[in-house]
């Protein structure tokens, strides 16, 4: 089933369009699934992996959407001009649109910070979906610490004579309602402090979850955060399959890196039953 991408602006009203590549297989389609891009470098660092792994998903009948969230990538405006809600609700219409058109059951698929937003969508949505999440952040605080401490370093190495910062003044400076400059990025509060208080809550519609973390060590264990998680996730009713798999952390290494041990345990988990495939003809 060959695959086919289609490159287009979803409009959402005057100067609000998101760049998308819908991912539209030929024949019957299996599923919708909408994929939901890290923050900041790790989108592109990560956009070789994703681009790999949509193609995979429509050669195997799937349907499947990327889309630059408000301020990124293709998008319109820049992220000065987006809050975290902007791109939940950007999620929600990528996702909306998706199923408009083919009217298939939904999936999302997250990675990093991107797992945070398709649960937070999902759960606006109050529908069932199935999760793919590939390498999930916990919670979205330790992202935003992660990312101010760039400033910090960067700081660290000025020979200008540049005051130094800290996290913590940083912080004070996006409660203020101040935007932020960290690593060519004008992170503004309205991104900041959603990211920070976000947590991968489990939506109230059980489905299926394929819960993929990465690992160069020879036997790798899954974190105790990650299992503390995923138990979570269980007692809410949420069916999760959680792997570790042999690759590296490419969203965040200097050179662009592969893991198709991840594409591979994604197509695995999302394979059809038979029963479906008899409701998709």
């Amino acid at each position: 089933m060959p695959a086919a991408a289609h490159p287009f602006f979803l409009d959402l009203g005057p100067r609000r369009r998101r760049f998308c590549i819908h991912h539209a297989p030929v024949g019957a389609v299996q599923r919708c699934i909408v994929y939901t891009h890290p923050f900041a470098e790790e989108m592109n660092k990560s956009r070789r992996m994703a681009s790999q792994c949509a193609r995979a998903l429509c050669a195997a009948g799937h349907a499947v959407l990327q889309i630059d969230l408000l301020g990124c990538g293709d998008s319109d405006g820049d992220i000065g001009d987006a809050s975290w809600d902007d791109w939940v609700r950007d999620v929600v219409a990528a996702a909306q649109w998706l199923q408009q058109r083919h009217g298939r059951p939904l999936a999302f698929w997250g990675l990093r910070s991107g797992a945070l937003l398709a649960t937070q969508a999902a759960a606006l949505m109050r529908q069932t979906a199935d999760f793919v999440f590939w390498q999930p952040a916990i919670r979205g605080d330790p992202l935003l610490q992660q990312f101010l401490r760039l400033k910090v370093a960067a700081r660290l190495h000025d020979d200008g004579g540049s005051p130094r910062e800290s996290t913590s003044a940083l912080r004070a400076a996006l409660e203020a309602g101040r935007s932020v400059e960290v690593a060519g990025y004008n992170l503004p509060p309205g991104v900041a402090l959603g990211m920070s208080s976000a947590s991968l809550e489990p939506p109230s519609h059980p489905g299926a979850v394929t819960w993929l973390e990465l690992s160069t060590r020879p036997d790798p264990t899954l974190l105790p955060a990650s299992t503390t998680a995923i138990e979570h996730w269980r007692r809410a009713g949420h069916r999760v399959d959680a792997q570790m798999l042999a690759g590296p952390a490419f969203w965040s290494t200097t050179e662009i890196e592969e893991a198709p041990a991840l594409v591979h345990a994604t197509l695995a988990a999302l394979a059809p039953t038979t029963s479906e495939t008899e409701r998709a003809t």
